[in-house]
């Protein structure tokens, strides 16, 4: 599935949705344990899962980039912030599952841009196949030929 792209305001909204054969509870072990998280996304750490809260990027060179939980709503949404942007996931309960809603609310496009968004969606496709006990094996494949599209779609923006 790829991003929906809109504008919004003087930004863009980008949004991508999945629907697990999970539970909420299951999917949002996901997003908030660490031992979870950082098998699908290593370079992140829930510092205190609370609004004021802090989500920890390891920058990898020693030091850490504070992102602020923004609202919280246990078993439903989890926001974050991203340096300027807003990074926003939420969990609704489905007769399969459950629905997961990423969005990331941008306050401009760069070169950059296309290479996250990306990302994002490749990551919600580890955590997909992680509940599903499967292994990506080349995330970086995948992430090749969504960067190709996404740079293709933001560059007629």
């Amino acid at each position: 599935m790829s991003a929906v792209i809109e504008t919004v305001g003087t930004g863009f909204r980008v949004r991508l949705e999945r629907r697990p054969e999970h539970t909420v509870e299951e999917v949002w072990s996901w997003l908030t344990e660490n031992d979870k998280l950082s098998r699908w996304f290593p370079e992140l750490r829930v510092e205190n899962l609370r609004e004021g809260g802090l989500i920890m990027f390891d920058m990898q060179n020693g030091t850490f980039e504070q992102m602020e939980i923004t609202k919280l709503i246990s078993l439903s949404v989890l926001e974050y912030t991203w340096d300027e942007d807003r990074v926003r996931f939420e969990l609704y309960p489905d007769h399969n599952g459950c629905r997961l809603v990423f969005t990331e609310e941008l306050n401009r496009v760069t070169e950059h841009t296309p290479r996250d968004i990306a990302g994002w969606d490749v990551c919600l496709d580890v955590i997909e196949a992680l509940m599903n006990g499967r292994e990506i094996v080349s995330r970086k494949d995948i992430w090749q030929s969504k960067y190709e599209r996404y740079a293709k779609v933001f560059k007629e923006l």
